[in-house]
């Protein structure tokens, strides 16, 4: 399932400054070390304020954007490439500034019949005063991924009832937070590659959340894929995966994650977010579904690049 391309000048852009920064270059390493070893020539870059100057120097044909949350992954980047009249992976300025946003996600997918959790934005001092939900409830920051910043305030009171100001979390790093519904269950998540929804993995993580830890510290989660549920399921989350990569306009590959409460059928799936430049590491869901079809990493790394260059050669048509 190999791609042909060109020998080509590729920038890997990877680390910045967010939360994720050690995994985005674990990411970029990797992602290098498999176009090297297609023949194509590798500039790799380690985001720093002077990005703008780095990139125009390298004059690469297309920057494979390996960047993991802020500025890299809410549309910030993207715009600056743009602007360049750079060809980059994933996707675009519009995309990237929706999907990192879960409220926005939530407005622009679930009109079209994607099932999401509810729930309300809420300011971190009220949090002090009252629950802004029933428990069990779930807190997590707007604009954050791989699980940065979550947590399940449980009936039992482990963060305090209500939450105490001196308690460690999330309220202590941002001024709002997402508060949602907790959804029991199962957790799952779907790859779409261009254009096609790979399979369900299920993930079980031995500390009984999926936390950052959990993703990026090997024997900490076990990944079972395909995931052993129901066709109906499976199908499910396939379709939604695909539907939701297209509203959002993806571009390259992204990855759903999802709840499921298995008591209920398919009415108790719900999509939690939609992840734009999912994970390239070692450990990472999307290579390990490729894996699962054929697909070798090196295949994947070039297929995303082909898809952007062909997405660049789409939009110079059309101007």
């Amino acid at each position: 399932m190999s791609t042909v391309l060109p020998t080509l000048h590729i920038v890997v852009l990877m680390g910045g400054w967010s939360s994720e920064r050690e995994v985005s270059l674990t990411s970029g390493d990797g992602i290098a070390k498999a176009l090297e070893s297609r023949g194509h020539r590798v500039t790799r870059i380690d985001m720093g304020r002077d990005v703008a100057l780095k990139l125009a120097e390298a004059e690469p044909d297309v920057v494979f954007n390996a960047l993991h949350g802020t500025p890299g992954e809410d549309g910030t980047v993207q715009g600056m490439m743009d602007l360049m009249g750079l060809t980059y992976t994933h996707s675009g300025l519009a995309t990237s500034v929706i999907a990192i946003d879960k409220e926005l996600t939530k407005l622009a997918l679930v009109p079209h019949g994607i099932p999401m959790p509810g729930g309300r934005i809420v300011r971190c001092e009220e949090l002090y005063e009252r629950d802004p939900l029933p428990r069990p409830y779930v807190l997590k920051p707007v604009n954050e991924g791989s699980s940065v910043g979550v947590a399940i305030v449980t009936r039992e009171g482990n963060f305090g009832n209500p939450i105490g100001r001196g308690v460690p979390g999330p309220w202590q790093e941002f001024d709002q937070l997402l508060a949602e519904p907790y959804i029991r269950g199962r957790e799952l998540t779907t790859a779409v590659i261009g254009n096609r929804a790979l399979l369900v993995t299920e993930l079980k993580p031995k500390s009984g959340f999926y936390d950052f830890a959990s993703k990026y510290t090997e024997g900490l989660t076990e990944h079972i894929c395909p995931a052993e549920i129901p066709d109906a399921i499976t199908a499910a989350c396939l379709d939604i995966a695909l539907r939701s990569h297209r509203l959002l306009g993806c571009r390259g590959t992204s990855r759903s994650d999802f709840r499921w409460d298995d008591t209920q059928g398919v009415e108790g799936l719900f999509l939690l977010e939609v992840n734009t430049q999912p994970g390239m590491t070692p450990l990472s869901l999307v290579p390990e579904q490729a894996r699962h079809i054929g697909m070798s990493y090196a295949d994947l790394v070039e297929a995303i690049v082909a898809e952007a260059l062909a997405d660049a050669k789409l939009k110079e048509g059309a101007s």
